[in-house]
């Protein structure tokens, strides 16, 4: 038995769901159609879901087509929830990246598409919507060969286009050889000579879809089923199967985790290699943990059967793992999991209403960020306060629905904040002696903080032997450093530097005569965690730090009579234009703009273009508060910036 694990890609409307319903009914799965404006598809089961139309949560079902059994994975559309489209890429086979024939390629299908393309998976277009009026054929080819910066090979053509009798009629079309023969000498050979054959064109095709060199477009509607037969065949025969040996070492990805009905955690995960079976034990993640296997079960026919192991190729979901985390790898590591989408930039603080359990709310918020790990939460002890980093403002959104329809809290937010970041702008150094006046830890601590390369992030370093004094005291040290940069001298995480230590020490374990371990007289790791703190923020401020707040790179397309309306608004908002292309009565603008100006823009843009303006914008890099008040975020840690007030918080030694 064949296997493929297939996700489904689009922007935001394009049908991406409808296709899913469409293929799971074509496969015999489904016996009539969901609907998304009804709120009853097989896919989207989360009544938020259901309420608002679109996907928020990635979800798996399976269908057979001839002998080969197609995993299905169905991904959000809206930017906002880019982190669940991020985690389903790393365990695909291949993709179907939806376009719509109305509106034809837009700036999330873009993005998706150098994604797609930079991580080497195979894909197949299928143009939806051809049954809708003002549906379009010959100028989106063309479109989605410039826009995407792909190779397309029509695999038909269109009858009745913009109709509800609209049909596709497959067949390679004129344009197929020339473009298949770019990449094969042999194709090129036997297209000069007029020798192409059937058989050697159809070989080609499916060659370089699996080495993501061409993307075979197909046309079809969801809603009446037209092209869906032609693109099932495509899947079939053009993309790889799952590759992996069961006999091998275990391997596997966790891309999704959810609570079952009791509470329990339940982590979907993609096998690379090895089998794995009920009441295994395993380790998962960095840190090497441990967990045994309650129970599986894997996708067959539209639904998740129970079973008594998950093969390599296959996706399970697994019960028993309690420390399971989104991103960790099962047995032997595949790669390092990383970030393919940026991180959010934005941040907002939760409001708990009149009624609502503080206790609750933070147990649901900590399940939130369980199954998004890129929620990140910050909780204040002082102000009883937690800020949650997003992407946008329906995500915000989705976030207050969540809480209030699957917990039972209702919640409000403040305003949206951008995410800075803080960089030293120097070197400085500190350090405080043990025993030595004004330091009441049983512990010396000296460090030194450095610039380093953009993107790098934080390093620790030692100028000290590491036999000098305990191994655990020097982790303590570690930890303790990169948990304080977490908030530099304006609150922001700093990053982009080195941290050295230069000086320890310690009190050896000590006791009175005839008496036990005497704390006092001795150092612990409480010590050292205590001091690190004050001598860091100390170098830091000697150092100095610059705030850097994020930019957003972005692309808008206009009608150009309009320009002269929108460059005032641009300039009003610190948005810095790059290139300006004019593409017949269309004019591009590329550029930086702050982050925190983008939704004010993105609202704006149909009112001052008819409607007509096109924007898409990501996080690019982080740029220096130049202008105004230098930003402030409220710390949540006990503020090493007040000596007197942290060691009050830390310590009853107080100097």
């Amino acid at each position: 038995m064949h296997l493929l694990n297939l996700g489904i890609l689009a922007h935001v409307d394009a049908g991406k769901t409808s296709l899913t319903e469409r293929l799971l009914h074509s496969a015999g799965v489904i016996d009539e159609l969901g609907s998304v404006d009804d709120g009853n598809t097989r896919t989207d089961t989360l009544a938020l879901e259901r309420r608002r139309g679109i996907t928020i949560k990635s979800a798996v079902v399976s269908f057979p087509v001839d002998d080969v059994t197609v995993n299905l994975i169905d991904t959000p559309g809206h930017p906002d929830f880019i982190a669940e489209v991020e985690r389903v890429l790393g365990v695909l086979d291949g993709a179907v990246l939806v376009v719509s024939a109305v509106e034809g390629v837009q700036p999330q299908t873009r993005v998706l598409m150098r994604t797609l393309q930079r991580l080497r998976i195979p894909t197949l277009l299928f143009v939806n919507k051809i049954d809708r009026r003002g549906a379009r054929y010959g100028d989106l080819l063309a479109a989605l060969s410039e826009r995407l910066k792909a190779a397309v090979v029509p695999m038909g053509s269109v009858e009745g286009l913009g109709t509800r009798e609209a049909g596709f009629l497959p067949g390679l079309g004129p344009t197929a050889p020339a473009v298949l023969a770019d990449h094969d000498e042999e194709l090129l050979t036997a297209y000069v000579e007029n020798t192409v054959s059937d058989d050697l064109l159809r070989a080609a095709l499916a060659a370089q879809t699996r080495q993501v060199l061409v993307h075979p477009v197909y046309f079809g509607s969801a809603i009446t089923g037209a092209g869906v037969d032609a693109l099932i065949t495509g899947v079939r025969e053009l993309l790889p199967a799952a590759q992996g040996d069961p006999q091998g070492p275990l391997s596997g990805t966790v891309f999704k985790v959810e609570r079952g009905p009791a509470g329990e955690k339940v982590a979907y995960a993609r096998m690379f290699s090895g089998t794995l079976r009920t009441r295994d034990r395993i380790t998962f993640g960095d840190a090497g943990k441990e967990g045994k296997v309650t129970a599986v079960s894997v996708f067959d026919h539209g639904t998740d059967l129970a079973s008594d192991s998950v093969p390599a190729g296959r996706i399970g979901r697994l019960w028993g793992l309690g420390e399971i985390r989104i991103g960790d790898a099962i047995g032997v590591p595949r790669k390092a999991y990383e970030h393919v989408f940026s991180p959010p930039t934005l941040e907002t603080v939760v409001v708990p209403g009149p009624d609502a359990d503080r206790r609750a709310l933070h147990l649901a918020l900590t399940h939130l960020a369980e199954q998004d790990p890129l929620i990140g939460l910050r909780h204040d002890e002082v102000r009883q306060e937690t800020a949650v980093s997003l992407y946008g403002e329906v995500q915000k959104e989705v976030v207050q629905d969540t809480l209030a329809d699957e917990f039972g809290v209702h919640v409000t937010f403040r305003e949206t904040t951008p995410l800075c970041v803080e960089r030293p702008v120097g070197t400085g150094a500190a350090v405080e002696f043990n025993k030595k006046d004004p330091n009441p830890f049983l512990a010396t601590v000296g460090l030194r903080v450095a610039p380093a390369p953009v993107g790098s992030g934080v390093r620790f370093a030692l100028e000290v032997e590491l036999g000098a004094m305990p191994y655990a005291f020097f982790k303590a040290v570690e930890d303790t450093v990169r948990e304080t940069l977490g908030q530099g001298l304006h609150g922001w995480r700093v990053t982009d530097c080195v941290v050295t230590m230069t000086h320890s020490g310690y009190s050896p374990r000590q006791s009175h005569a005839h008496q036990g371990f005497d704390k006092s007289m001795s150092s612990t790791g409480a010590d050292f965690r205590g001091l690190t703190p004050l001598v860091l923020v100390e170098a830091l401020r000697r150092a100095g730090s610059q705030v850097y707040e994020p930019m957003h790179r972005f692309r808008v397309e206009v009608p150009a009579d309009t320009l002269g309306a929108l460059l005032p608004v641009l300039a009003g908002v610190r948005a810095v234009p790059g290139t300006t292309e004019t593409q017949g009565a269309l004019c591009v603008l590329e550029g930086v703009v702050p982050a925190a100006q983008v939704h004010g823009l993105e609202r704006q843009l149909p009112g001052l273009t008819r409607g007509e303006g096109e924007w898409e914008s990501a996080f690019d890099h982080y740029a220096p508060v130049a202008q105004g008040t230098v930003p402030e975020r409220a710390r949540t840690d006990h503020n090493p910036l007040n000596r007197k007030e942290y060691l009050l918080n830390v310590t009853r030694r107080v100097a």
